[in-house]
């Protein structure tokens, strides 16, 4: 049985608003105003909400603001039903994340369409979410062996040339051997961590609890970290003349860590994808949202083609491995990104430049 609360501070429409909602099989909540209509939604996390404008305490705007900021309440189809009809009404409902805008008075037959055309469209959204997780797991058990096979099959060839001629092997080729076995070892850890790390970002995307606590975090001089990722990957490139840095400093919302793991897989995309010799530039801008990060590169760039393919979904198919390179890690950034409420465009000339632009959402404490 679905439940709707509705809040209208007058009696004489909210109790026959909440009988007719029962009569038509629903379970019903009731608030007079808005801030026990906030506290009602919190407690009961009801499927629908009907909402008054023009209310004390909280009005119908204050009561949707509310909601929409808390994580728990984000997500349920808020309706308002009001006296206020003008445009400029319905667009500030609408702006702030309302799902319909019904003015009063209206009949039974409009409310319950309203009511009805929501609670198709939620099922549909829940439909399409759990197919997106069903895609996730069959594309992961499809990609994980083909993608593991690579440094895997490098341990165990380097492995067996030791083994069968061991007696025979100089010590330098045997360090030779061994650097090799590290080497592909080091690779086969860090596709299995983002694979792990990819589908536990996926499954918190849908777990309202573990995202709050992923969007806690916060780094309080991300300038300095930016500096010390990006100095890093310059050196292990041999590239340090390479790099241009220009950072300005500010708290964001997001964990030293995620942020460092953001850092190192786009950062060392512009490094992969670029030839020694040519500029790596990084940008920092303080600007209202937040920070913006700006690293751009002359390296290989990608077709238009290439960039859609990039905001698709799904990340894990071969063909999106063999275009760009940057595949998993690229999609884990992004999906970090994104889920800190924060934004990420590409632009690229092919052969010539690509640019990405990150927006982090500036600490809120």
């Amino acid at each position: 049985m679905k439940r709707i609360l509705v809040i209208e501070d007058d009696r004489f429409i909210r109790e026959p608003l909440l009988e007719l909602l029962e009569i038509e099989g629903f379970s019903v909540l009731g608030a007079e105003n808005g801030k026990i209509g906030v506290e009602q939604a919190q407690e009961h996390l009801p499927d629908l909400i009907l909402c008054d404008v023009t209310m004390p305490q909280l009005d119908g705007y204050e009561v949707l603001k509310a909601l929409r900021q808390d994580t728990a309440t984000a997500a349920i189809p808020f309706i308002f039903l009001t006296a206020r009809g003008a445009k400029t009404d319905f667009r500030h409902g609408m702006a702030l994340g309302a799902d319909d805008y019904l003015t009063k008075p209206c009949d039974a037959k409009e409310l319950l369409t309203a009511i009805n055309s929501r609670f198709t469209k939620q099922a549909v959204l829940v439909e399409q979410s759990q197919q997106q997780l069903e895609s996730l797991r069959s594309s992961i058990a499809l990609s994980l062996p083909h993608e593991l096979r690579t440094p895997l099959n490098g341990i165990l060839g380097l492995a067996e040339v030791i083994i069968d001629d061991y007696k025979n092997i100089e010590r330098q080729e045997i360090l030779e051997l061994t650097q090799g076995i590290h080497s592909a070892a080091e690779r086969l850890y860090r596709l299995i961590q983002n694979f792990l790390l990819y589908s536990e970002l996926e499954i918190t995307a849908r777990d309202d609890e573990r995202l709050a606590l992923l969007r806690s975090g916060e780094t309080r001089i991300p300038a300095a970290l930016i500096m010390a990722v990006a100095t890093a990957i310059a050196k292990q490139e041999g590239r340090e003349a390479d790099l241009h840095l220009d950072l300005q400093d500010t708290k964001i919302q997001i964990s030293d860590l995620k942020l460092k793991k953001v850092l190192e897989e786009l950062i060392g995309n512009a490094f992969k994808f670029s030839a020694a010799g040519t500029p790596i530039h990084l940008s920092a801008r303080i600007v209202d949202e937040g920070l913006k990060l700006t690293i751009t590169d002359r390296g290989r760039g990608m077709t238009a083609e290439q960039l859609a393919s990039l905001g698709a979904y799904m990340q894990f198919e071969r063909k999106f491995y063999e275009q760009q390179g940057s595949g998993l890690g690229f999609a884990i950034a992004k999906r970090l990104i994104e889920l800190h409420g924060g934004d990420i465009t590409i632009d690229s000339i092919p052969e010539q430049q690509t640019t990405v632009q990150i927006t982090f959402p500036g600490s809120q404490s």
